[in-house]
């Protein structure tokens, strides 16, 4: 099969995961404490997960496949969630521009090295000069778009400077968790493979997750949130880890077969897009911040940093 044809899935699920980080920020307003919504968020997920297994539970791993397996593969979706954490914990802290181009940017690089290498049993392409240019338009396109998004009034830019020096000091912890994201994805794929079945792979991906975070809730229960909060959970509250949770289910299937970079650079491309439409429109009661000709740019220079990336 061609794995060109994969690619409107993959954007499709890059889109997803957009409306799901908007949602999930709507569920974060709305419940108070972090930890709550991201329990809230991901328990749904393994519900679903576990239904679909049961409901197609063939086929089954072997021992055979199982002793291929390696040690790290099912911590795939705790790699993953290190970023949410950072979200969670540094996000306010150093600004939501500069948090997403560290992540993004560590995400490009890291997927372009894993593929040069052949690291976590991917197959080894090496250097290739051409999807390197890519990864550059793509970090350079996340540079406008940071930039872009970054505070407009006087009062938010002192609110931004605010410990400047030490918001710098998180920038390597959020290069890292954008560099577990791009991880996460290839170990997610080494899971599915040893588990033969993609909906249990995904069940044993997410089950950690839940369990972490509804441990650190346990740990740190207030604030809480009251009957008014709750009330202003909107309807799809508990739909924003469901969307998330495609692009991983994506991984699972397609990572080996279209490679670490071209994945998670048409994942993240799709996921930019809708992050400015979303922003442009006001949809999920987001605040409407119009696509100026920074973001277009931005994300001009990524969709050709992605073809690049994707056909070399």
């Amino acid at each position: 099969m061609n794995a060109a044809l994969l690619y409107p899935f993959i954007l499709v699920a890059g889109a997803l995961q957009a409306l799901g980080n908007s949602m999930n920020a709507r569920l974060r307003d709305a419940l108070v404490n972090p930890w709550l919504a991201a329990t809230y968020s991901f328990t749904p997920i393994v519900i679903v997960f576990t239904i679909l297994f049961f409901t197609m539970p063939t086929p089954l791993p072997t021992l055979q496949t199982l002793g291929t397996m390696p040690w790290y593969a099912p911590l795939g979706g705790v790699a993953g969630a290190v970023a949410v954490f950072g979200g969670l914990a540094f996000v306010d802290k150093v600004g939501a521009g500069p948090f997403n181009g560290l992540t993004i940017t560590a995400n490009i690089l890291t997927s372009l090295a894993l593929d040069s290498l052949g690291l976590f049993g991917l197959k080894a392409g090496g250097f290739k000069p051409m999807p390197w240019l890519g990864g550059l338009l793509m970090v350079v396109g996340i540079v406008f778009i940071a930039r872009a998004t970054g505070p407009k009034s006087e009062a938010e830019k002192a609110e931004g400077s605010e410990g400047g020096l030490m918001a710098k000091l998180l920038y390597p912890f959020i290069l890292v968790a954008g560099s577990l994201q791009a991880v996460g994805v290839v170990l997610n794929a080494q899971l599915r493979g040893a588990l033969v079945n993609p909906w249990l792979a995904a069940t044993v991906s997410f089950i950690p997750v839940a369990l972490v975070f509804l441990f650190v809730f346990l740990l740190r229960p207030s604030p809480l949130p009251n009957r008014a909060d709750v009330a202003r959970v909107p309807w799809w509250g508990a739909l924003g880890g469901i969307a998330g949770a495609v692009a991983v289910f994506a991984g699972l299937l397609f990572v080996d077969k279209v490679g670490a970079g071209a994945f998670n650079g048409l994942l993240i491309t799709a996921n930019l897009f809708t992050s400015i439409a979303i922003d442009h429109f006001g949809w999920l009661g987001m605040k409407r911040v119009r696509a100026g000709i920074g973001r277009l740019i931005g994300g001009l220079l990524m969709a050709g940093g992605i073809v690049l990336i994707s056909v070399f």
